[in-house]
């Protein structure tokens, strides 16, 4: 009798985890083959997940895991190399497009797609009058916004703040006789640059506590949008609170400022805020001002700080191309002529190897996976449908590490981009189109007069060469990459 109700109690379980396999697991996807039915185009290949939660576990597990392409490897190895699938992340029904045509189609394309960001992201970083524009309100008002962080004189103005802070960082990093968590140290530096660019402030105190805030937030930027107590999402509004109240004072200070005659003609990007017109000629009001800045001031501190740092870490893994980079650095020093003190827009121009370095690093790391889409309406790709309201995921990390387009793409090699010409949508660390990412200038010079200073007088040790690599929510090793930088000898 006992054997029997074992029996039996193995037959149940096996029995109601076959049923939850192969059906409850598939309802999600009936429920969307029967809602677009009647449809022209079939929907892509794919799988859309279990009811609610759809492909998210899986998707955590990828990244968290240090292969997140292997998500996409999977729907490839199952339904073939359509460069399309159907899926289900992050509460939304998604289509994943990972063909360089099709990516550049849909960033390009601003008549049928729109931003579509998840909602953790839109409501932590929502930014009004960039996102709810037609496209040419939206350029007009990007023009006007972006001013501050591009074009060449604009940059140059920029060199000797980040000189300073590249310079003071690095010296205090090599005094200390502790291991530093590299990142961190590194989003310091980012965050102090762009700070000085987008809003002037010295306040050490202000800086470091909107520094604070940032991380909170972005613990939360792809976490589910709940807003309870013990949840990301809950503790990175309460962040987002907190940051929009310094931010509104520094604002304020600034409206006041303009109004008695104080800032002569120095411009950041409040003051161009504060004089801006946005839709119907209307001065911005504070609560949109207030949401670019976060948006902006977010935008440029995380990739800028993961690309310094990756930027080393290849170069400290490959003493050749290090060798090589140095006396790129070393032979600029040479021919300046001795007035010269600083760094130079010319000078930076000239580093052609540092450059493919960046770009290199850029490819080979996928500081952001995707690029986030919204169809505003039913739209006909490569003979699938994408459906309106459903989110689009441009994975371009799947495309940098195509051997089609990139031999041997796991190689660190800065050298493949001798007289390269990457065809139209095979190359897209800052997305493509109308929202082609406005600081990526900004981010390269940053990283480039880093990298000068680093090379010539520093080397980096790192303490768990072999530490495991986490992609969630960005590409890093899980000690933050524990380190001691130490001055060369000599410099």
């Amino acid at each position: 009798m006992e054997l029997h109700w074992v029996l039996m109690s193995a037959i149940t379980i096996l029995g109601s985890y076959l049923f939850v396999k192969k059906f409850v697991r598939r309802l999600n996807g009936w429920y969307y083959d029967l809602k677009l039915r009647n449809k022209q185009y079939p929907l892509p290949p794919g799988d859309m997940g279990w009811p609610l939660i759809g492909n998210l576990l899986a998707f955590f597990e990828a990244f968290k895991s240090g292969h997140p392409n292997s998500f996409i490897n999977n729907l490839v190895s199952k339904y073939g190399g359509t460069g399309i699938y159907k899926t289900h992340l992050f509460g939304n029904p998604s289509i994943i497009v990972c063909e360089p045509e099709m990516c550049w189609r849909v960033l390009t394309d601003d008549e049928n797609f729109k931003i579509g960001y998840p909602k953790s992201m839109l409501k932590l970083l929502a930014s009004k009058p960039l996102g709810d524009v037609s496209s040419a309100q939206h350029r007009r008002f990007r023009r006007l916004v972006t001013a501050p962080i591009v074009g060449h004189h604009t940059l140059e103005m920029y060199i000797e703040r980040i000189e300073d802070i590249v310079i003071h960082t690095l010296e205090e990093l090599s005094s200390v006789k502790h291991p530093v968590e590299f990142l961190k140290e590194m989003k310091k530096v980012s965050f102090k640059v762009i700070i000085h660019i987008f809003m002037s402030t010295e306040n050490q105190n202000v800086n470091i506590k909107i520094g604070d805030l940032f991380n909170d937030m972005h613990n939360g930027l792809f976490s589910l949008p709940i807003n309870a107590p013990g949840f990301a999402f809950h503790q990175a509004l309460k962040a987002r609170k907190k940051l929009v109240q310094i931010v509104q004072s520094v604002v304020e200070e600034r409206r006041l400022m303009i109004k008695n005659g104080q800032r002569g003609d120095k411009k950041d990007l409040i003051d161009i805020l504060l004089q801006t017109n946005g839709e119907n000629g209307r001065k911005l009001e504070d609560e949109d001002i207030t949401d670019l800045l976060v948006a902006f001031l977010f935008a440029g501190h995380e990739s800028t700080a993961t690309g310094m740092m990756w930027s080393i870490i290849y170069l400290t893994q490959h003493p050749d191309i290090l060798k090589k980079a140095k006396e790129e650095q070393e032979e600029i020093m040479k021919t300046r002529p001795p007035s010269q003190k600083k760094l130079s827009l010319e000078e930076i121009k000239q580093m052609a190897f540092l450059s493919q370095i960046i770009d290199e690093t850029l490819r080979r790391t996928n500081i952001v996976f995707s690029t986030f889409r919204a169809a505003t309406s039913d739209v006909n790709v490569n003979g699938y449908i994408i459906p309106k309201g459903w989110r689009v995921l441009n994975w371009a990390s799947t495309i940098h590490m195509d051997p089609k387009y990139y031999p041997n793409p796991e190689e660190f090699n800065p050298s493949r981009w001798d007289d390269y010409n990457a065809k139209a949508g095979t190359f897209l660390p800052f997305g493509a189109g109308s929202r082609l990412c406005p600081g990526r200038d900004l981010v390269k010079l940053e990283i480039s007069i880093f990298l000068h200073y680093f090379l010539l007088n520093y080397k980096l040790e790192r303490i768990n060469p072999e530490c495991p690599i986490t992609n969630w929510p960005g590409p890093k090793h899980i000690d933050n990459c524990l380190a001691k930088v130490i001055k060369v000898s000599g410099a």
